[in-house]
């Protein structure tokens, strides 16, 4: 079972986000990842193997490549957790356009 700190822990990095936002247009192997990074390969394992344990990547071996996949399921829960917090930000700014109008 993933734990919603785990996933919060995964997407403080940048580089893990990124990783994210690689894998939005299909699974990629670690090598064609790694080439989007200014960083030696083995950091790029390092930060699929987080993103793994945190659910938000999977892994597929096909012969000699691993292939990675983006795993959404976890960010909805991110997403559910963030939605008071939203619902929030969107009054205020709804109080603040009323008075503006009223000015």
């Amino acid at each position: 079972m993933v734990r919603t700190d785990d996933v919060f822990a995964a997407l403080a990095s940048p580089a893990r986000r990124e990783v994210l936002r690689l894998l939005l247009d299909g699974p990629r192997t670690a090598g064609d990842l790694a080439s989007h990074f200014d960083m030696r390969r083995p950091s790029v394992s390092e930060h699929l193997r987080v993103l793994r344990e945190a659910g938000l990547v999977s892994e597929r071996r096909a012969g000699r490549e691993r292939r990675y996949q983006l795993e959404p399921s976890p960010l909805m829960d991110v997403r559910d957790w963030l939605d008071p917090y939203e619902r929030f930000w969107r009054d205020r700014l709804k109080s603040l356009r009323d008075v503006l109008e009223e000015m």
